[in-house]
C-alpha cells in the first residue's frame, strides 16, 4: 500500500514552466509503476505520462516534446516537468501508482492544481 502526495501546482503564463512532485509514503516504491493524469473542468480524467520501475516513459501525443516524466526512487518521488503550457492544460494533476501485476490496486493522491493564464 502506498499513499500519495502531489505538489508543485500553481498559476502560471502560457509558455511557462512547472514541476509537479509526486511523494510517495509506503514500502516498495520503486517496483510502482508511477504515473501522472490530469482531468479538466467538465472532462474525463486523461493520463499524461507514465514511468515504469525501470524508468521507461511513456505520454499522451499532448505531452510529447513539452513534459518530461521522472522518478528518484532514493526519495520516494515522481516528478512532471511540464514546459511551454499552454492554457488547454489546465487542470487538477493526480499521481497514481500501481503495481505492474494483473488486477493490482490503482493508488491516487488527492491531486494539484495547474493554472496556465495570462
Amino acid at each position: 500500500q502506498v499513499e500519495l502526495v502531489e505538489s508543485g501546482g500553481d498559476l502560471v503564463q502560457p509558455g511557462g514552466s512547472l514541476r509537479l512532485s509526486c511523494a510517495a509514503v509506503g514500502s516498495s516504491f520503486p517496483l510502482y509503476v508511477m504515473s501522472w493524469y490530469r482531468q479538466a473542468p467538465g472532462s474525463q480524467r486523461e493520463l499524461v505520462a507514465t514511468i515504469s520501475a525501470g524508468g521507461g516513459a511513456t505520454y499522451a501525443d499532448s505531452a510529447k516534446g513539452r513534459f518530461s516524466i521522472s522518478r528518484d526512487n532514493a526519495w520516494n518521488t515522481a516528478y512532471l516537468q511540464m514546459n511551454s503550457l499552454t492554457p488547454e492544460d489546465t487542470a487538477v494533476y493526480y499521481c497514481n501508482a500501481k503495481m505492474p501485476r494483473v488486477n493490482s490496486p490503482d493508488y491516487w493522491g488527492q491531486g494539484t492544481q495547474v493554472t496556465v493564464s495570462s
